[in-house]
């Protein structure tokens, strides 16, 4: 597993000074295959066959190297370039991309990256368009880092994407690897309970990320070790763990703190009430009227109308969803959700 390393600046500026025209061309587009040809990545081998992020001793030398470790720097430490004292930009919220992309977007059912450079471009139904992976940062951005999306021009932008497609370089184009993105856990006959939500809250989650769902800084006081789950520096209504299913999957894989899917601690039931409580909490609103513009293709919990199916807000929001995804079945049939 890849462990983060922190680059002096000056380095970065003369290694990424040395890679001339060609490099800077290739950061403002994607996939680039020759940059994958020339990477080699020792994927170790796991039990179960679970995706796993490629060991940093297989990072190519030279301003490929640089711009991919660069790339990695900024998605564990995006606070320290884009949050509310950032080097580069101001219009951050303070998280860091690391914190819903846990280990740098490399761990098994952690939100990783596993699957971006394989699956990329690829139609999204929320944007109702093709969709690249400069756009996808943009969208982080402006969502669960509610704020300005960069300059996808830029070399901050090329690097994180060199770096995402640095990590799945062995995937074959088109699959998602096993273990990838977020576990879509069963949907449950009821309604998701914010009340037992928040008592849950407070034995498994108070710890880490504050009794008002503040989260924790480290001691300088600038980058986020716990990230914020509610309140003004936290994620906005229009970002996906805004959505129960999404946000419950993420729990149930990787909280609390030191739990993975090997050894979870909560049930389905509580991570589905954890996530309740959670997005029933104060946060951000932000309008993003051009999601969906094909409603009927609007996922089963996506809590915003209008709907296509005459279930109300609330269902769509807390569930029981089984109807709604019944109800989605009958309508057209085939069509995943």
């Amino acid at each position: 597993m890849m462990k983060n390393k922190v680059m002096p600046a000056a380095a970065f500026i003369a290694l990424l000074a040395l890679a001339g025209g060609e490099l800077l061309f290739r950061q403002k587009h994607a996939p680039h295959p020759k940059l994958q040809e020339k990477i080699p990545v020792n994927v170790p081998a796991r039990d179960d066959s679970l995706w796993q992020g490629p060991d940093s001793a297989a990072l190519p030398p030279g301003p490929s190297g640089e711009l991919i470790r660069y790339g990695q720097e900024l998605i564990a430490r995006t606070a320290l370039y884009f949050g509310p004292a950032g080097s580069i930009s101001r219009k951050q919220n303070g998280m860091n991309c690391q914190n819903c992309h846990l280990k740098a977007g490399t761990q098994p059912w952690g939100n990783n990256f596993g699957g971006v450079g394989s699956t990329y471009p690829k139609f999204k139904e929320r944007r109702g368009a093709v969709e690249n992976i400069s756009q996808r940062i943009s969208d982080c951005f402006e969502r669960s880092l509610n704020g300005e999306a960069p300059d996808s021009a830029s070399k901050e932008v090329g690097a994180m994407i060199a770096y995402m497609q640095w990590l799945g370089a062995d995937v074959p184009k088109g699959e998602k690897p096993a273990g990838s993105g977020i576990v879509a856990i069963p949907y449950l006959e009821r309604e998701a309970d914010a009340s037992k939500g928040k008592q849950l809250y407070a034995v498994k989650c108070q710890r880490c990320h504050g009794a008002e769902g503040e989260g924790r800084k480290d001691k300088d006081g600038r980058n986020y070790v716990f990230p914020p789950l509610w309140g003004e520096h936290s994620y906005n209504t229009g970002a996906s763990l805004y959505r129960l299913s999404r946000l419950a999957g993420f729990i149930q894989t990787t909280m609390p703190f030191g739990v993975d899917y090997r050894k979870k601690e909560l049930t389905d039931e509580e991570a589905w009430d954890l996530a309740a409580f959670i997005d029933s909490q104060p946060r951000p609103v932000k309008d993003f009227t051009g999601d969906w513009p094909d409603i009927a293709l609007k996922p089963v919990d996506h809590p915003f109308g209008p709907f296509a199916d005459g279930y109300p807000s609330r269902q769509h929001k807390y569930g029981p969803f089984l109807p709604i995804v019944h109800a989605h079945a009958a309508a057209s049939p085939g069509v995943k959700r």
